[in-house]
């Protein structure tokens, strides 16, 4: 209960308002690639990562997965589409390996809102963040070419595990992430390690020339 009430949603949360969050909370010990909920089901619950990791994909028209992102440990998960009108889960979520999931109540999130307005504001600020970013991203996705998404995607790891980086996605999914052909992946990846820009082979990869990768991955930075 203090790991999730540490969230910085919920921080400072009043006695009353945390027991309405935590009100009905259920942990699940989740299987690789167990399915937590469906894209279409009804929304009725929100997940906090307790422990792994949790990625959030849809089905393409052609039968391919896109996974939209992967929340680590301490990070949470739906939570707005709990106030969404249709009350569907927009996306499928799916353990990515072993974790562990808590999964809290819509009801208790509902009525800790109304009780403390302060969540509710956060709440908000977190939507409006989170619209901005894929306003940037869908102009990004119309204008960069291939080359710059993945460019950006490899740097977005090197912050997280430094130059040796490990893809969280098979080349398939990963191709489908950045909205690009397989085969294109694939002749890029191939292309670099020639010239000593990466090194590796399927999910395993050494980001050697920082100042390429850099170069090309300016035009998704914006001064705000």
């Amino acid at each position: 209960m203090a790991q999730v009430l540490d969230h910085r949603l919920f921080q400072g949360a009043p006695d009353e308002v945390a027991s309405l969050l935590m009100r009905d909370a259920a942990t699940l010990h989740a299987q690789p690639r167990e399915m937590l909920f469906e894209e279409g089901a009804p929304a009725v619950e929100y997940l906090y990562v307790e422990k792994g990791q949790v990625e959030v994909l849809r089905h393409t028209q052609d039968g391919q997965e896109r996974v939209f992102h992967i929340f680590d440990t301490g990070q949470m998960l739906a939570e707005t589409a709990m106030f969404m009108s249709h009350g569907r889960y927009p996306m499928c979520a799916r353990a990515h390996g072993d974790a562990v999931v808590l999964f809290l109540k819509r009801d208790g999130l509902l009525a800790a809102c109304r009780a403390w307005p302060e969540l509710s504001m956060r709440l908000l600020q977190r939507l409006s963040d989170r619209v901005y970013q894929r306003v940037n991203e869908v102009e990004w996705f119309s204008d960069s070419t291939a080359a710059q998404r993945l460019a950006a995607y490899l740097l977005g790891l090197r912050a997280r595990m430094g130059d040796r980086v490990r893809l969280p996605l098979t080349q398939r999914q990963l191709a489908a992430h950045l909205g690009i052909r397989a085969e294109t992946l694939s002749r890029l990846l191939a292309e670099w390690s020639a010239q000593s820009r990466v090194v590796g082979a399927r999910r395993d990869w050494e980001l050697c020339d920082m100042a390429f990768l850099e170069d090309l991955s300016q035009a998704a930075r914006r001064g705000f």
